[in-house]
């Protein structure tokens, strides 16, 4: 805010300041799993609100490695902002109050407003065909109805990535309305770009293999492969694929 106005700020700025600016918690954000922080961020004349994950709050899980969920937050918003999708808020990895964590811009939201709502309520298709797309690439493992937001501009917001990636499949979903259906022309030209940047960008691969590891980038080249060749949402993989809570 600016003047008691709001002000269209530069992606960059904001992840500038994300990663650069002096953090203060300033509450503990309730519901979450992982100690989660409500913070703010001050950079230059720039004034933010931000979530922030710190490692060492992270529960431990049987899954996954332990104390790398919140580089996994933070290779999902490289992975959404390489597609083009721009579904994840702006996410750094950077030292905080409490150690290293995931810091991400908080989205002011209609907190009675979810993934369920914003289906029955119409107008964002599109919004929830690249939103699919993307947790079958990320191999997402708790897509909860709750973890997508709608910004106070209407904009569909995707968060809470910590167990994605794994090298095994792990999708489980509250979002299964596209089986067997063919994927978007749009979301076929976005893997077909990221598959040339992946071949491509020395940047992009040293950023993912910083955050992921070998085998991880590895399984994410295969499912982006497998999801290129055959066309279409799949469907349900062995195991459990719905997470509990759905919310």
């Amino acid at each position: 805010m600016e003047g008691g106005h709001a002000r269209e700020l530069s992606v960059a700025r904001v992840l500038t300041a994300l990663a650069q600016g002096t953090m203060n918690v300033e509450a503990a954000m309730p519901y979450s799993s992982n100690y989660t922080l409500l913070t703010s961020i001050v950079h230059d004349d720039l004034h933010l609100l931000a979530v922030y994950k710190p490692q060492r709050g992270e529960r431990p899980l049987w899954d996954f490695p332990r104390g790398t969920l919140y580089r996994r937050e933070a290779a999902a918003y490289l992975v959404s902002e390489a597609l083009g999708f721009h579904l994840v808020p702006p996410t750094v990895v950077r030292d905080g109050p409490y150690g290293v964590g995931m810091v991400q811009l908080f989205i002011d939201n209609d907190e009675e407003v979810h993934l369920f709502t914003m289906l029955k309520q119409g107008g964002y298709e599109r919004e929830i065909r690249l939103l699919c797309a993307f947790d079958c690439l990320i191999n997402n493992a708790d897509r909860k109805s709750g973890h997508c937001l709608q910004g106070r501009d209407g904009r569909l917001w995707a968060i809470d990535h910590g167990i994605c990636f794994h090298v095994e499949p792990k999708l489980r979903t509250v979002l299964w309305d596209f089986v067997g259906e063919p994927l978007p022309d749009e979301v076929i030209a976005a893997f077909t770009d990221f598959r040339q940047q992946l071949d491509q960008d020395d940047r992009l691969n040293q950023a993912l293999h910083t955050l992921l590891d070998r085998a991880e980038v590895r399984a994410l080249r295969r499912r982006l492969n497998r999801l290129l060749e055959q066309g279409c949402y799949p469907p349900p993989g062995p195991g459990p694929h719905v997470p509990w809570p759905p919310v």
